[in-house]
Parts: C-alpha cells; structure tokens; sequence
C-alpha cells in the first residue's frame, strides 16, 4: 500500500476505490471520532474556552485500524465531507494520526463521480483552520448553553429535559406563534360574487368598490344585503377588457432548506428521512449497467451555483428532450443569498442522462422518489419560462364595479416537466370567455358570502424550516435536528402535519425568554450564525467570539439561579374525560422516556395508569352523545367506543356518519376507503350486499 484516502462514510469506499485503482486504500473514519466528553462540560472556561477532546470510546477499533494503515503507507488523504463538520474531523484524524499540519493532504470533492473524485486528488490542500475554527466555535458555544442550562431546567422544572442555543429559538418561534392564535379574535366580512354566462360558458367575478373607490370591508350582512338591494335589477355591463401576457419563472435548484421543504410537501417526508435519503443518493448507489456512483452533488448547501459543464448538459438535455424552443433565450443563473457560505454547488443530478425512469428499478421507492424530485427540479430551472395569457375585465352595474381575471397558458415551458408545491394553495383561475368592452351579460347568481378572518397558521416543518432558513438561524446540517429534538423531548408535538407546543414546551420556552431572552432572541441567534460565518472565512478569532457570548450568558445565567432560588416552575397538566375507574377523578396526560399515558391526578393514594387513548373523533357517540375515542382491542383490531364506558357501551368498527339505517333503524358507519354501511350484521341491507357479492 502506498496510498490512503480516509471518508467519512464507509458507503463511499468501494466506488471511490473504484475510481482511484490499486495504488489506493480507502478507508471510513464512519463520522467524527473525537468530540468533547459527554460526562462534562469538556471546555476550559478559565484558559480561553480550550476544548479538551477525547477519542469516541466506541470509536476505539476504527482508530486502531486507521493508525495501523497510516504507519504502513507514504501518502495519506483526508476526503473527508466538503463543508465545516467535515474540515474539522479531518483535522481530528491528523491529530490522532500525527499528520503534518503544513501538509497539504486535505481532499475534497462536491460529488462521488470518478471526474470529480479524480480532479479532487489532483489538488490537495492544507487544512483550513478558519473552518475548523468555525466548527469549533459553534461546538463550544452548543455545549456550554446545553450543558449549563439542562441542569438548570432539572432543578427548576424537572429532570430529563435540555435546552439548546438554536433549538430553543426554534421553539420560541412555534410558541409565539401558538399564542398569537390563542389571543385571536375572528373579525366577520362579508364579499359578493356575480356568475355570468356568455354563450356556454360561465365565471365569476367579485365586487370591488362603488363610485366612491374600492371597497375595502363589507363589516356585516345588513351592508351586504344593501348593496344586493341596489343591484336589483342592473344592466351589468363589460366596461373595460385588459389583455396581456405574463412570465412565470422556475424555481431555482434545491439548497438544503429547500429541499426539505419541497420533500415535506410533495412526498410527506420529514427532514430527517429527506436528508438520509439524500446521503445515500449523494454517497453512491449501485446502478445496473454502470456500478456504484453517487447521483447527487452534496446535499448541504446553502449555494444557488451550478457548474458551467452541468449546466451544458442540462441544456443539451432539453434541446434533445423537449426541442430547443424550451430553452431560455440566454443561460439562466441564480443569485445565493447574501449570507450563503457559496462552498458548494446546489443540490443536482451528477450526471443528467441518468434520468429518474432509466435507473428506477437500482433505486428503492423512496431514493427514486427523493432523486426524482432533484433532477425534475434542477431541469425545469434552466427551462425557459412559462407564458401565459392574461385577461382582466371590468364590470359594472349601476354605481358597483366588479372585477374578474384569467389566464390561459400560452407556453407551457418549465411546467411541461416540474412545478413547485405550495404553502397554501393559490386561488385557481382559469380562462375567461371572449369579452369585449360594452357587452352586456346575463347574470346568472348574486352571491352575500360571510367569511371570518383567520389567526396565523401554526408551523409545519416545511414552514418552520423556511422560518428559521429567512432569519438565519441554524445551517442546512441542524435544520432536521432541530426539529426532532424538539419533538423527542416533548416540547412540541405533530397535529396533522402542524406542529403545536405541548404545555411542558410552553413552560419552557417562557422560562428561556423570561431569564435569557437575549440569548434566545431572534436577531441575536442570527448574529451569531454571521460571526460563525466570518471566523470561517478568518476574519474573525474564535475565541474572542465565545468569550463575548459567555460574558452575557453568565450574567443571565447568575441572576435566573438568584430569581429562582429555592423555586420550582410548574407543568401546567393536561386533563381528558376519561374517568378513573378506580376513584372517579378525570385522568391527566402525563410524559415519560417511554412516551405518553394516563394517570389518575389522585398519586399517591391511586396510582392508576393507563394507555392514551387514540385521537378523538369529532363526530359523538350516536347513543348518548358523548366524545368517541378510537382504541384497540385486545386481538389488536382498532375500533370506535365511547369515552363514557362503561355507563355507556357504544363500539363499532367504523366511525358513525349520524345517518340512521332506513332498513333496520341501525346506526350507518363509515368504514374502508368511506364505505358506508350499516353496523348491525343482521341488518337486511347488509345480508343483500352480501348476496350480491356471492352472486
């Protein structure tokens, strides 16, 4: 052996090895393999913050064998991940391994291809100890508030429970948010739509001011009904037909925020999984044909650039796919934000003839299904734009102007192959029939529609990341940490696919803001992402950055023990119907390591205990009115029984649709798929549906 290459993940090693031939060893550190203890705080506050690192003691083996094969090589490279956690763990190995820290054996490559991996070896650098600097800033900073706070927060509420610097901001934001809903107050509007014909075809068109201007609020119904008043009988007249054409643009390829995003809402997939994914997509995949390769460039990024040789193939693709009229008229690039780090390119499809159908069957459903979404994305965004007909047209009847708007696609561009999903869904227009100014039109309805305002939607996790992407909080790596560790402890939980604040995460957001509130602020946590930033780009010290934050940490820090002496906060508890069987009390909702229960309020003297029961269901008990709870039974088979049990001993295998059977006076139930049908088996209805099955 004459040469080693060291990786991180031991998935990397056989196509790498591949690429480079016998006069190379590869072997996988499998991760960081030296951190700070977890037995203490592990950073000497008194000598400038010094981290005292020690081995990873299940690290103990992969060690050995790496200081084995160093010893008996001449050259040793460290191609390990090409960002801030990566630049640290190979200067980690070159301690551990007695490098030269002048030498330049750091490799690094944005893609496993055996192009890049080539021209990665080719140019090998010296460590950059700004970003190790970086790397080791932010993991100083993360332990000392973690480990100083967590403690806290057992003493002062109770054990069990952490607090972080940027995942505590990230619950400050959804519990912000939650009581912005709670304090709410829905304001009642009113609008009036119009439905005309012409010819065969109708549309709509909403009201929109007087002779006085717009109208901004019509406040009640009284309002409403008098503009309908003073539109009986009006000669709606078209006043006015506005024609145009408007460019839709593609979304720019996926960064890491983004891509979680869009994963969330296409596919359902939590950051988490999105991210796996897309480490196995990136590390290499065994393709039928053509051996292992990674398909995606790094998947860490906050960088919009695309490398002029992918952006050729891209565009050849096109020409050759979709003809050459789905091509911009010039080449389309893409601005970074500001604070993007620009250390690598967006998120892409290493070689763009490998579409998603050709390689589908080398992929598990859910690698084609992420990989498709990579390369449909990074496609549509060097297509050329979308062009679309617009029509606005003005109606007026009487002293009332009423508004309608359309459009047709002209050229569908981009869209032909990928559009972006949504937020909230977009009010959906269609083409207006031909219209020209003073056509008179025959309507059809004149609709009063009573609306209430709306509080401010809770998070979901791809809104919640975009949240933390737009304030600078976090990094593309932490955005999925954040939000599990938050959901592991409790703090929040997942209704539908909202995320809302669990009473215990309210209590600890509160205590966070009240005693640190700078240290948890928005702004701040952001500020310091910036100064991570610039001691990686080494123009600032590491050290002189911890100790600013620590000089207001500990100030914090000493009067919240001074306020809280002696105190403890409670958890306000949660309490359902369900009654204690044993006492009668109502049973609260309480946590442990193995999730949540009930118990009955009475501890000590009862110390009944019981599963949560599953979601509520919103319709009630057909027999007595009472809440319906779905549970299981006890061959495992989920059915729907009343949470008055046992006064009241309603169960069905479905949920009760509130309709009564016309055959047997039974209850009607919606089972599989939404299957209606009625509950009682000797019901005729269901002995002819099964007759007619048979036969």
């Amino acid at each position: 052996m004459s040469k080693l290459l060291i990786v991180e993940s031991p998935s990397k090693i056989k196509p790498i090895k591949k690429y480079l031939g016998s006069d190379y060893e590869v072997m996988a550190s499998v991760g960081h393999i030296r951190d700070l203890p977890k037995s203490k705080l592990g950073v000497d506050i008194e000598n400038n913050f010094a981290p005292q690192y020690v081995n990873m003691a299940d690290k103990k083996e992969v060690i050995k064998s790496l200081k084995q094969a160093a010893s008996e090589c001449d050259e040793v490279y460290l191609a390990t991940d090409p960002d801030r956690e990566g630049e640290a763990i190979s200067w980690h190995l070159a301690q551990i391994l007695a490098l030269d820290m002048n030498s330049a054996n750091r490799v690094t490559f944005n893609e496993i291809t055996e192009s890049a991996v080539r021209a990665g070896i080719k140019v090998p650098r010296k460590i950059d100890m700004d970003l190790v600097d970086a790397q080791q800033a932010r993991r100083v900073l993360d332990r000392i508030v973690g480990y100083k706070l967590s403690p806290f927060l057992w003493k002062k509420v109770k054990s069990g429970l952490s607090a972080g610097r940027v995942q505590t901001v990230a619950l400050r934001l959804i519990v912000e948010r939650e009581r912005e809903i709670e304090k709410f107050v829905p304001q009642e509007y009113w609008s009036v739509d119009a439905k005309f014909s012409v010819g065969r075809k109708t549309f709509t068109a909403h009201l929109h001011g007087d002779k006085n201007g717009a109208i901004d609020l019509i406040p009640n119904e009284q309002t409403a009904n008098e503009i309908l008043e003073n539109l009986k009988n009006a000669e709606y007249v078209v006043s006015g037909v506005k024609k145009g054409k408007r460019n839709r643009q593609p979304a720019p390829p996926f960064i890491t925020s983004t891509l979680q995003q869009e994963a969330s809402r296409k596919l359902g997939y939590t950051g988490q999984r999105t991210m796996r994914i897309a480490q196995q997509l990136y590390e290499g995949i065994d393709i039928s044909g053509i051996g292992t390769t990674g398909l995606i460039t790094y998947m860490r990024t906050d960088s919009l650039r695309i490398a002029e040789e992918a952006r050729t193939a891209a565009q050849n693709y096109i020409a050759g796919n979709f003809g050459s009229k789905y091509l911009p008229s010039s080449p389309r690039y893409f601005k970074s934000k500001s604070s993007s780090q620009d250390a690598h390119e967006a998120i892409r499809p290493t070689v763009i003839e490998l579409n998603p159908e050709r390689i589908k069957d080398s992929l598990t459903t859910e690698q084609y299904k992420l990989y498709k979404l990579i390369w449909e994305r990074f496609i549509a965004s060097l297509m050329a734009n979308c062009v679309l007909d617009t029509v606005n047209v003005d109606i007026t009847a009487n002293d009332y102007l009423f508004k309608a708007s359309g459009h047709s696609v002209k050229f569908d561009g981009f869209t032909a192959l990928y559009v972006e999903g949504k937020d909230e869904e977009d009010d959906k227009q269609s083409a207006l029939p031909e219209m020209n100014e003073g056509d008179k039109l025959k309507l059809n309805a004149l609709t009063p529609n009573q609306h209430f305002t709306q509080p401010p939607a809770r998070y979901t996790e791809p809104t919640l990341i975009k949240a933390l992407d737009e304030n600078g909080i976090g990094r593309p790596s932490t955005y999925a940490p954040i939000i599990s560790n938050i959901l592991s402890r409790d703090y929040i939980e997942r209704e539908k696919k909202s995320l809302k604040p669990t009473e215990l995460g309210k209590v600890i957001s509160d205590l966070m803001v009240e005693y640190f509130n700078k240290i948890f602020d928005v702004k701040f946590t952001a500020g310091l992402e910036v100064k991570l930033d610039k001691i990686g780009a080494g123009e600032l010290q590491w050290v002189d950055t911890i100790k600013e934050f620590y000089k207001d940490f500990e100030n914090f820090y000493t009067k919240a023990e001074d306020s809280l002496d002696g105190k403890k906060v409670k958890v306000p508890v949660v309490e359902t119907d369900v009654i204690c069987e044993k006492c009668g009390r109502k049973m609260v909702v309480k946590s442990s390591r193995f999730g949540k229960f009930l118990a009955c309020p009475g501890y000590p003297e009862c110390k009944n205990t019981k599963p949560v029961p599953e979601d509520e269901v919103t319709q009630p008990c057909p027999k007595c009115g009472a809440k319906l709870i779905k549970r299981i039974s006890k061959k495992g088979k989920k059915f729907y029984g009343c949470s008055a049990y046992p006064e009241c001993d309603f169960a069905s295998p479905g949920i009760p649709t509130g309709e009564i059977c016309k055959e047997c006076g039974g209850y009607i139930i919606s089972g599989v798929r939404g299957r209606k049908y009625c509950m009682n088996a000797e019901c005729p209805s269901r002995q002819k549906a099964k007759e007619k099955k048979n036969g």
